[in-house]
């Protein structure tokens, strides 16, 4: 009876866990096919397992080196991996002034302000050269900033802020972005945490049609930071209306400066890039776990630098005459790697906007990219399921045409897929349905658009030089096919993967190695698998398809069942356009 039982609830769990029933092919066009950076099927075999890990010095020769590195992947102190050992480069050289010779006039950013009466802001390379140098000069003159110190930033979608990044990168420090719409509160946690004595604001921004009180986040964050015994030397306020100050919360002379009046004593300076090794952190991306400690995933400069580089140029068919859209937030990884770093070190133009998709109404994307001649757009399910909920019928009404779309951040349900696909990419577009994380600093999962075909509800197999698997709980390796849920790992290190949590090497062991780690004691990167904290399913044909994180899923018969997946069906049971599962 009890083997009956166990028998029913297994059926039951994997007629739900497999309620994403395996959906068609979709094929990309000969036309995306004949233009992509990624055509060749030996690409594979380039990034096979046997020629792994030399394999990714195809994506570090998309840089400029100072110095060569002498060692591709050191190992020898397992799971704290080194990647390009030897190596040195500067970040903002590789994103900004070796492209100025022959490119200089060409359109690095394209700010959109969410206001429509309100002008674009085209900042050409050149631009970006001359505005990254004089605020990197105010940041090392008036503020004492050095290479290692941390930064932090809580700044909106606006100019400012890749400015601020680059201008860390370019003197050796570390940068860490809060992002906008946090309190003040996770502002100074994080400044804490990272030990920052630098903090860069914005005195406003626009939501929703509201120009907001951003300052006010300022003065919260340091309450915070004094309360900890952390001092913030100075806060410097970018103003949303240079020369107007659009907060109504009051300056601390001493304390605050407004950045627009300090640089008119930085104009005309120039800083020169810091050579960095490559092994040196550029950045914190902090993490919003389940956990009261926020996480501070350190991410390097070669092997990041370099992986976002070659992910950007490969997977988000990114070339230098294309406009590309990643509508995300700088303030989230997926900003810093596929607006900021990656596209810029590729010599891409891309488009930020300051505001939400819906305002004023839902066809303002739309007209966005028509009007830009946007090609290439990149944001995440929820925001494809507001468009269709919003103007299911708005893409149709304006003429823009793009040759390739990504969907990032969580699944993305067929139903939704096929919209974005019929609808936005209006059957012309290649979609690629990325996975991946804060701690990865890229694409881990995701078809290869020239060379793989598309399914709705799947990721793909794992990216070039990445070798995904999936574990039961005891560490058995789940086959495809199986229709078995478990924990996704990565069997091998990876450049962009981050160098440990900020202050707590002890933790990043803990949570992303030490649970199918094989040996300890072992230098050999076989021995340590990473676990992602997300359950995935990987069909027959080798596709992954992710569940949902493994705090929210639901554990039936020793399997487990994401919450995305139950919210799917009762979506689709009920005729909803979204539904909504506790994970509490």
């Amino acid at each position: 009876m009890e083997d009956e039982r166990n028998e029913g609830l297994e059926l039951s769990e994997a007629q739900i866990a497999v309620h994403w029933k395996e959906e068609e092919y979709y094929n990309p066009t000969p036309k995306f096919i004949a233009q992509a950076n990624a055509s060749d099927p030996a690409t594979f075999e380039r990034f096979s397992e046997k020629n792994f890990p030399e394999c990714f010095k195809e994506y570090a020769d998309l840089l400029t080196w100072d110095k060569y590195w002498h060692t591709t992947l050191d190992t020898s102190n397992a799971p704290f991996w080194k990647w390009f050992v030897g190596g040195r480069l500067n970040a903002c050289y590789n994103c900004v002034d070796r492209h100025l010779e022959k490119n200089g006039n060409k359109a690095a950013f394209i700010w959109v302000p969410e206001p429509e009466d309100e002008p674009t802001e085209t900042i050409t390379y050149q631009d970006l050269y001359v505005r990254v140098n004089e605020f990197a000069a105010l940041l090392r003159d008036f503020c004492g900033v050095k290479a290692g110190d941390r930064v932090t930033f809580h700044l909106p979608m606006v100019p400012a802020l890749p400015v601020s990044m680059l201008a860390c990168a370019r003197l050796g420090a570390i940068h860490s972005q809060v992002y906008g719409g946090f309190s003040g509160a996770s502002c100074g946690d994080r400044i804490v945490d990272s030990g920052s004595h630098i903090l860069v604001v914005m005195d406003g921004y626009y939501r929703s049609g509201e120009l907001l009180d951003h300052k006010i986040r300022a003065d919260e964050a340091i309450e915070v930071t004094e309360k900890a015994g952390v001092h913030v030397d100075k806060v410097l306020v970018w103003r949303r209306y240079p020369g107007k100050y659009s907060s109504p919360t009051p300056m601390v002379q001493g304390r605050d400066y407004f950045v627009d009046d300090l640089l008119k004593g930085y104009r005309g300076k120039r800083v020169d890039p810091v050579s960095m090794p490559a092994e040196a952190p550029l950045f914190l991306m902090y993490t919003s776990g389940t956990t009261a400690k926020p996480k501070g995933c350190q991410h390097s400069t070669g092997g990041y630098l370099a992986y976002v580089a070659g992910t950007s140029k490969y997977y988000q068919d990114i070339h230098p005459e294309d406009t590309y859209w990643c509508f995300a937030d700088i303030g989230w990884i997926t900003g810093h790697s596929y607006i900021v770093y990656g596209p810029l070190a590729i010599r891409a133009t891309s488009v930020m906007y300051e505001g939400v998709p819906t305002y004023p109404d839902a066809g303002r994307p739309w007209r966005i990219a028509e009007r830009l001649g946007v090609n290439i757009f990149h944001t995440a399910p929820t925001t494809i399921r507001m468009l269709r909920k919003a103007g299911p019928e708005e893409p149709r009404k304006y003429n823009y045409h793009f040759k390739h779309m990504t969907t990032v951040g969580e699944p993305i349900e067929p139903e939704v897929w096929r919209w974005y696909y019929n609808e936005v990419g209006k059957g012309e577009a290649a979609i690629v349905d990325t996975w991946w994380q804060t701690e990865n600093g890229g694409f881990l999962g995701s078809t290869l658009p020239a060379l793989q075909p598309m399914k709705p509800g799947s990721c793909g197999p794992g990216v070039l030089g990445v070798y995904p698997v999936i574990y039961d709980e005891d560490g058995n390796e789940l086959k495809a096919g199986s229709a078995r849920a478990g924990n996704i790992c990565i069997r091998n290190p990876w450049p962009g993967s981050f160098q440990t949590i900020w202050g707590d090497p002890d933790r990043y062991v803990k949570i992303y190695y030490e649970k199918y780690c094989k040996n300890k004691d072992s230098k050999d990167w076989h021995d340590w698998p990473y676990m992602a904290g997300d359950a995935a399913t990987q069909a027959a044909d080798g596709y992954f398809r992710i569940l949902g994180r493994v705090d929210d899923v639901i554990n039936v018969a020793g399997h487990r069942l994401g919450t995305k997946e139950l919210e799917a069906s009762y979506g689709r049971r009920g005729g909803r356009s979204s539904g909504c599962t506790g994970d509490r």
